[in-house]
């Protein structure tokens, strides 16, 4: 099976197509720009370049594809509106597919995403699962909820350089889930028929809460946090004031997920019929305490190592 990933240079994308490859598929990755896409062509995946938002570069990225998993989202640094950049990209990636017959999809949502359409890129993700369903496309919809891998910039590193750690007077509980296991379940949809034209909840193990996070971190690397409460109504009037701005509109559609994560919602569901049905087994999943352990394992021995204090980019990028 030949296989194309949308979103392959991004956190989840590209831990999709090293699993792919592992698993013997042939993967193609369609970015935007290849030079900064090298260490997945050193991979073994094929690069093609292609934008969503240009429709006349998705033929050739598509031709010759058996299935399509679709993991791309907008970028924090695109100054176009998510329902730019995600909704009309994906309108475009959809049209293409049906026109050259591709009839395999998975597709990555979000959890819950009908009861936030408020919020844009939930309400981006719904349609997309709306739209799936109202196709003849083979389509698999897993819906996440956030990955570990996030917490790194938001809580690991903070409170490893004595930072403020932002946290919502009234957090969210969020069952989150590495990238690397999401992956499996992406690549398992592909030769599971059982999954086609369903939809199924994807999540960590637990549900946490931001000063549980907190105190997990403390815990791992030996330090007291510095935590400053945000007011929901603070996150609120700030993205209200974005919006008139043009430039800052991508930044006020992310701030909007203040509803979610600071309005004490909880984002997790059982998942019993999910491993059953991918034939995965859950006690190989990673929980969120080791993979903060082996975080900050591997950050202190590169410190230890060089003996100096490694910048944040780095610290974002261990482990991968």
């Amino acid at each position: 099976m030949k296989v194309l990933i949308v979103g392959g240079t991004g956190t989840l994308g590209r831990q999709i197509a090293r699993t792919a490859i592992d698993k013997g598929y042939q993967v193609r990755c369609m970015v935007r720009v290849p030079r900064k896409a090298a260490f997945l062509q050193e991979w073994g995946c094929e690069l093609v370049q292609g934008d969503l938002l240009d429709p006349e570069s998705l033929d050739y990225c598509l031709e010759g594809i058996d299935a399509l998993v679709d993991s791309a989202t907008g970028r924090p640094e695109d100054q176009k509106s998510i329902y730019e950049t995600d909704w009309d990209g994906k309108l475009n990636l959809y049209r293409a597919s049906e026109k050259v017959g591709i009839k395999r999809v998975v597709f990555l949502s979000l959890l819950a995403a009908e009861n936030h359409r408020d919020i844009p890129l939930m309400d981006v993700k719904y349609c997309t699962e709306s739209l799936l369903k109202e196709s003849k496309f083979d389509y698999t919809v897993l819906q996440g909820a956030a990955f570990m891998q996030g917490l790194i910039g938001q809580y690991a590193i903070p409170v490893l350089e004595s930072q403020p750690v932002w946290v919502s007077g009234t957090p969210a509980q969020i069952a989150y889930m590495n990238t690397q296991d999401m992956a499996r379940f992406a690549v398992a949809a592909l030769e599971r028929p059982e999954t086609i034209r369903k939809s199924f909840p994807v999540v960590g193990p637990k549900a946490w809460k931001a000063e549980d996070i907190v105190k997990l971190c403390e815990s791992s690397c030996g330090k007291k946090a510095r935590i400053l409460r945000v007011s929901k109504f603070l996150m609120e009037f700030t993205q209200s004031l974005l919006t008139f701005f043009q430039s800052t509109l991508n930044i006020a559609d992310r701030l909007a997920f203040s509803e979610i994560t600071g309005g004490g919602v909880v984002l997790d569901a059982p998942m019993e019929e999910t491993y059953r049905t991918f034939g995965l087994n859950p006690s190989e999943t990673s929980s969120l305490e080791s993979y903060l352990s082996e975080y900050y394992s591997i950050i202190t021995k590169r410190m230890r190592e060089l003996n100096v204090d490694i910048d944040k980019e780095e610290k974002r990028r261990v482990p991968f």
